[in-house]
């Protein structure tokens, strides 16, 4: 019996290995695409230093990642441009004070990538959201958990009053950075 259960559990992974189970390594980037230009986003809240940390941590997932060179708009196959459209802060819970100990911050942006050739706008999104949640020094909880690439790459923003918020703020900033990446890399939808 538990001879016929390995030999099972081989042919399985025998025809898994064979079949790829559906897994590629190869871009899905098409191939015309060599090189992006990042347009510094607009920033349409009433936040200060948000613009720029969004603008270069989208450039630096292009850079690393290295399917595309980032380069001036006049040697630009596309064009990734943006504004940062909205900013905030919605409480999630509340002490018996009725003081907030965490909130939610959401950051949202529209986005179009255009290829640069033709004029023809590849992809646009109206509205995506970087968001992430934070406790508030009156919460006596720490908000200083891994933030992933926030924390390594992503200079704290700076221009809130809580270094809680600053940290909150760039982490929210990386998550649509990466959103942004990712939807740029992957294949477009034909029309």
């Amino acid at each position: 019996m538990i001879r016929r259960v390995t030999l099972c559990a081989a042919y399985l992974l025998g025809v898994c290995v064979i079949a790829g189970c559906g897994y590629s390594t190869q871009s899905t980037l098409d191939p015309q695409y060599q090189t992006i230009a990042v347009s510094p986003f607009y920033d349409e809240t009433r936040e200060y230093d948000l613009q720029a940390p969004l603008t270069n941590a989208i450039t630096r997932k292009f850079i690393h990642d290295s399917r595309l060179d980032v380069v001036h708009p006049d040697k630009a196959d596309l064009l990734l441009e943006g504004v940062i459209l909205n900013y905030r802060l919605k409480g999630l819970t509340y002490d018996r004070d009725d003081e907030v100990t965490q909130y939610l911050l959401v950051i949202t942006a529209g986005v179009r990538v255009t290829d640069l050739q033709s004029g023809e706008i590849l992809w646009e999104e109206k509205v995506m959201a970087g968001e992430t949640s934070y406790y508030t020094r009156a919460a006596g909880q720490s908000s200083d958990r891994l933030r992933g690439n926030a924390e390594v790459f992503l200079p704290t923003v700076r221009s809130f009053a809580s270094d809680e918020e600053n940290r909150a703020a760039a982490e929210a900033l990386e998550q649509l950075a990466s959103d942004i990446f990712y939807r740029t890399v992957e294949p477009w939808p034909q029309s």
